[in-house]
């Protein structure tokens, strides 16, 4: 057994991984890296708000922007944001590792300060931050998809780009009754020449399966008349909205004898919407900065705000997962008429408590009184966790 000495061991080299690995070398800060395949090319779709993005990150990165993207719930909605698709191997370049002692092992076991790995290495650090994502688990509330990259001029007829289309005609003639779980359409430009169609359960325990969004997507699409001959790439998606169990939960300081967990593992992604790639690329940069400067990190990830919003958006998940089916569309319509400040509080800003429970107390007025009731139960500690299904808006 081999022992190495370090200042910060990240585990995984996903988005979360990579980005704070990176921004730590890039602060001059003695960095290892473990993870299981760490030249693996990244292959999912990664989406964000433009104005998430930090600024030390390459224009380059991203792939097409659209400016006021549509809903439809209810009707139709503009959203008065600009909504940036990434080049998921451009972002994935520009977080070199330049500086970064990366191993190709297997993480066995991992505590505070010290790394056991498959290849009978331990490595002791000053922090660990452990970012290895967080596996699906029919205990804990998902988001799945099921999509398809067509040429613009063949997506054309779905009528994109569609932040989200809660409409309803993945029914089909004679489809699926009025109390089926919801779905919607996602539509956005990938590049100059493609178009990503993707069918989505925004969340749920246990979310849609695959088989089941393949086919709503292929009715949708057939009613819009979109010609599919059988050649698209497809893209499939399932993740969790909600933290391993096993990673450390927000608290007023890290367990001491846990990692400090970043990105999926931390639950550090909107339970609502299932988007956390801005808030990693955001959140490297100040966990480097709080490293190089001798300051606390779990301070960092989880500031007593950032602790007060994540209990209320745990609420607005209760919520969705108890909606009714039928009240998923009405759910959303209300939200997408909430003035734009309170959308993007809700949507975007992990340390505006105050934001993000005014948007939740509108939306609760503005709601039909059976679907207030659900979201005013959805705070009462007493109801506990409930079972249900609706889906995903994307980021990934």
């Amino acid at each position: 057994m081999t022992a190495t000495r370090t200042q910060v061991a990240v585990l995984g080299l996903g988005p979360a991984g990579r980005s704070v690995a990176h921004r730590l070398a890039a602060a001059g800060v003695d960095v290892v890296a473990v993870d299981a395949n760490p030249h693996r090319r990244w292959t999912p779709t990664y989406a964000a708000w433009d104005d998430e993005l930090p600024a030390w990150l390459p224009a380059s990165v991203v792939a097409t922007r659209t400016p006021h993207p549509r809903a439809w719930a209810g009707g139709e909605h503009r959203l008065e944001r600009t909504y940036d698709v990434l080049s998921t191997s451009r972002l994935q370049d520009s977080l070199d590792l330049r500086g970064v002692d990366v191993r190709d092992a297997t993480v066995l076991d991992a505590d505070a300060h010290r790394v056991r790995t498959g290849t009978g290495e331990v490595v002791e650090a000053d922090l660990v931050l452990d970012a290895r994502g967080s596996r699906v688990s029919t205990e804990r509330a998902a988001q799945t998809a099921y999509g398809l990259v067509l040429p613009h001029e063949r997506a054309a007829p779905a009528g994109g780009p569609w932040f989200m289309d809660w409409r309803d005609d993945w029914r089909g003639e004679g489809g699926a009754g009025v109390e089926a779980p919801p779905s919607f359409l996602y539509a956005v430009p990938l590049d100059e020449r493609t178009t990503l169609l993707e069918e989505t359960c925004l969340v749920g325990r246990p979310a849609l399966g695959l088989r089941e969004l393949q086919r709503r997507l292929e009715r949708r699409l057939a009613a819009r008349g979109v010609v599919l001959d059988g050649t698209e790439r497809v893209e499939r998606v399932r993740f969790s909205v909600e933290p391993d169990p096993r990673a450390s939960r927000p608290a007023r300081q890290a367990p001491p004898d846990r990692p400090v967990a970043l990105g999926a593992r931390a639950g550090l992604m909107h339970p609502a919407t299932g988007y956390s790639v801005a808030l990693a690329l955001r959140l490297a940069e100040d966990v480097a900065q709080a490293v190089a400067g001798g300051r606390d990190v779990w301070s960092v990830v989880w500031p007593a705000r950032a602790r007060r919003v994540q209990q209320l958006r745990d609420m607005g998940l209760t919520t969705l997962l108890r909606l009714p089916h039928g009240g998923v569309e009405q759910f959303f319509a209300a939200f997408f008429a909430l003035p734009p400040d309170r959308q993007r509080a809700y949507l975007s800003d992990r340390t505006d408590p105050i934001g993000t429970a005014a948007a939740m107390m509108r939306m609760a007025r503005t709601l039909p009184p059976q679907l207030t009731a659900v979201a005013v139960g959805s705070a009462l500690p007493r109801w506990g966790r409930h079972s249900g299904t609706t889906r995903r808006a994307r980021g990934a």
